[in-house]
């Protein structure tokens, strides 16, 4: 795995991470080369990990359960993270 492409994952994964505050959502960067974004929702207790990956179109993010969004779309993915933290049971 290249450097560049680590330092692109971590990028997203970075930005991402600036926009969860306003939507409730606090997260933390996990792990070095493979990186992944823990978030997690403190009025309901869920949480998930957010992973970044390539795409056809550019980059993705992904979580569960089933969650994706494009990584361009910074906005979308926090309000679909944040639904989908606030909706499920604590576990």
């Amino acid at each position: 795995m290249t450097s560049a492409y680590i330092g692109e994952r971590r990028g997203h994964l970075q930005a991402l991470a600036e926009q969860l505050p306003a939507y409730g959502l606090v997260s933390r960067m996990v792990g070095d080369d493979h990186a992944v974004l823990w978030v997690w929702q403190p009025q309901s207790g869920r949480q998930t990990l957010v992973f970044a990956t390539p795409a056809h179109r550019g980059w993705l993010f992904l979580w569960s359960p089933g969650g994706q969004c494009r990584a361009d779309d910074l906005d979308r993915a926090a309000q679909a993270l944040q639904a989908a933290l606030e909706s499920a049971e604590p576990g």
